[in-house]
């Protein structure tokens, strides 16, 4: 069986496959600070085999997850993928069984009723569990030293009764505790979510359900001191567009967007929704509150933002509506009005929006992402120009003066989601540094690069070279050896 020959399984998106254990990885300029101690996760969809229906989109593939080492200046690397009742099952039989992304319809009768999740989002430490992420599933636990697969359908111990658990839960520093959602939590399809808070401990003790204004990818959130935060945004689905095989999602342009307000420690009935026209906004940078005004920062486009889940009404893709730039959306909970007022923060185009994650929930000066410099030169075969969603460059942006900070990679790369780590020792925000994946596209290689959070403009300062190459990822983070420490026996 070979992978079709299609955008989603060639070039960079071609499947890998390894699984591996490195102890050492060169490093090709600069050094790694001796100070550095802990580990970097990330993940990546990494099909291991060709897909039913002879095509699928690329982030729908087997989670291939990868622990990056660093300590007393020396690198070295594991991989495993996340071991699924559907990598399982389809190993088992030796062939793909589950069909396309997200539709059970379109499954092998013989996996009727088998969890379908690829943890393929995000992975996540906390409370000594790595978590592999994906939203229409249950945690997938994994050794965090090992990644070797322990609880393919984590439910926190029976506590956690939701179908679903999103790919971006988030650590409140000041607490120890892990916020978390789950939407279409009784189905597939339906209206429910449910708000989790998971304790120091790992154990959940307090959960809200109530239901969105309508059924649609709910892929991150935010919170503040005293808020939680849900954006509800036109990427619906139905059961009738899985049934006319349909891709799940689509971008109604006729719906408004939603800003759900939960405070900490409320209830369902306590919930305030605000309203604006139509936008797109996927992935948070943060949020924080000033009394009873809640201020929430996103990626913000006018229009649809992925191709693959195409216009309801059969509207082209526009790229210049799928432009992004850094918005900030601020509601009052003391005003009349339900209005979300929306300020632009950067002109800069891009994405996959980080921050200095010991400040979220509050309000954060710097903030960092991916960025799409269309000014940039590109060498590839047929591409003279950055287009789609290849990010060239990554920003710092400073959101008391409006600054901004870049670095671009180069004519023949682009980068992965990066990972702020703080330099040992410091308190401050931003001193650190940011781990991100290079894809070497010219070659079909990788790289892995630090670089100073506060100094990008003066470009890596360890450039680290990968064993092979490390498929187009989606999400990942850091976690000092300190959190090891406190591993459960």
């Amino acid at each position: 069986m070979n992978f079709p020959n299609t955008p989603n399984f060639s070039g960079n998106f071609t499947p890998s496959g390894v699984e591996a254990d490195v102890a050492h990885l060169p490093v090709i300029d600069g050094a790694v600070p001796l100070a550095l101690d802990g580990s970097f996760f990330r993940v990546a969809p990494d099909p291991q085999f060709p897909p039913l229906a002879g095509d699928d989109i690329w982030f729908n593939g087997d989670g291939m997850v990868t622990r990056i080492r660093f300590k007393d200046g020396n690198v070295s690397l594991q991989q495993r993928w996340a071991r699924t009742e559907k990598f399982t099952a389809e190993r088992e039989a030796g062939r793909a069984l589950f069909g396309a992304y997200r539709n059970p319809l379109t499954d092998d009768a013989s996996v009727t009723g088998k969890v379908r999740s690829t943890a393929n989002t995000n992975v996540i430490l906390h409370a000594g569990k790595l978590l592999a992420l994906k939203e229409d599933s249950p945690p997938v636990w994994m050794a965090p030293e090992t990644l070797e697969t322990i609880d393919p359908v984590y439910d926190f111990g029976g506590r956690m009764t939701s179908e679903t658990f999103t790919a971006h839960p988030k650590i409140d520093a000041r607490t120890g505790e892990m916020l978390a959602f789950g939407y279409a939590a009784k189905g597939l399809c339906t209206r429910d979510m449910v708000f989790y808070v998971i304790n120091a401990a790992g154990e959940i003790d307090h959960e809200v359900w109530f239901e969105i204004p309508y059924y649609c990818m709910m892929h991150d959130f935010g919170f503040t001191e005293d808020y939680v935060v849900f954006h509800v945004v036109p990427i619906v689905g139905s059961w009738e567009r899985l049934e006319s095989g349909l891709p799940h999602f689509g971008f109604d342009r006729a719906r408004p967007v939603h800003l759900g307000i939960l405070p900490r420690g409320g209830r369902a009935e306590d919930i305030r929704w605000f309203s604006a026209p139509t936008c797109f906004a996927s992935h948070v940078m943060n949020a924080h509150n000033v009394g009873t005004k809640v201020h929430f920062d996103v990626p913000m486009a006018s229009g649809n933002m992925f191709p693959f889940f195409p216009d309801t009404e059969g509207a082209p893709f526009d790229p210049v509506e799928a432009a992004a730039c850094m918005t900030r959306w601020s509601v009052d909970m003391a005003a009349n009005s339900d209005d979300i007022a929306m300020t632009q923060l950067s002109d800069l185009v891009g994405e996959f929006p980080r921050i200095d994650d010991r400040f979220a929930g509050q309000a954060n000066r710097y903030g960092w992402q991916l960025v799409q410099d269309q000014t940039k030169p590109v060498d590839l075969p047929g591409i003279r120009s950055a287009t789609g969603m290849m990010m060239n460059t990554i920003a710092r942006l400073d959101l008391e003066t409006g600054a901004t900070e870049t670095y671009w990679v180069g004519p023949a790369s682009s980068l992965q989601e990066p990972a702020f780590i703080p330099r040992p020792g410091s308190t401050e925000e931003g001193d650190g540094y940011l781990v991100v994946v290079e894809n070497r596209l010219a070659e079909q290689a990788s790289r892995l690069l630090l670089l100073d959070a506060m100094a990008l403009s003066k470009g890596p300062i360890t450039t680290i070279a990968a064993p092979f190459r490390l498929r187009q990822g989606l999400h990942g983070n850091w976690a000092p050896a300190s959190a090891f420490a406190a591993l459960p026996a």
